[in-house]
């Protein structure tokens, strides 16, 4: 009986350090706050889009959203991304919603999709989902991070990018 509760206090200490380590992994995920062992995650701001051709509009700022069907955080950025692009700014980016596999059948219907393309995922680094990049009209990646949550979506659009150009105050 003692030796039966040894072990359960002991497995009840072990999940409580995993589950504290996936809590620091989301806040740091949700905050942009993760790197790479080599540096940078993403395709390195200033540097061409891979495939710009295809996907980008054209003389227009992007945003590419990296997406995953089976991600439940992913289907609430894309919603949050299409009432954002819903609101008709000028300066709001085009987006457009990429998918390594199928896109789900719930996809919003003004954010156009782009699925089964995991080259893309590879060409831009984009190892985690919901994953963003923001590319300038010049073709030039200005930005390239992963995002935790819709807050962190509308961060990224209200955030000053050089390719936008400054309002009159």
């Amino acid at each position: 009986m003692t030796s039966a509760l040894l072990v359960s206090w002991v497995a009840i200490a072990l999940l409580a350090l995993v589950v504290s380590g996936l809590v620091r992994q989301v806040h740091q995920l949700s905050r942009g706050g993760v790197a790479r062992m080599n540096g940078r995650l993403g395709v390195t701001p200033g540097s061409a889009a891979p495939h710009a051709g295809e996907l980008l509009a054209e003389g227009r700022e992007t945003l590419l959203l990296f997406l995953s069907a089976e991600c439940g955080t992913c289907a609430d950025v894309l919603a949050e991304a299409d009432r954002l692009g819903q609101r008709g700014s000028p300066a709001a980016p085009q987006v457009r919603a990429v998918y390594a596999g199928a896109a789900p059948a719930t996809a919003a219907a003004t954010v156009p999709v782009v699925d089964h393309r995991p080259d893309l995922f590879t060409a831009y680094d984009a190892i985690a989902t919901p994953f963003a990049v923001v590319v300038g009209a010049t073709g030039r990646v200005v930005r390239s991070e992963p995002l935790g949550s819709p807050a962190a979506l509308r961060e990224l659009f209200a955030a000053p990018h050089p390719s936008r150009p400054r309002s009159a105050s």
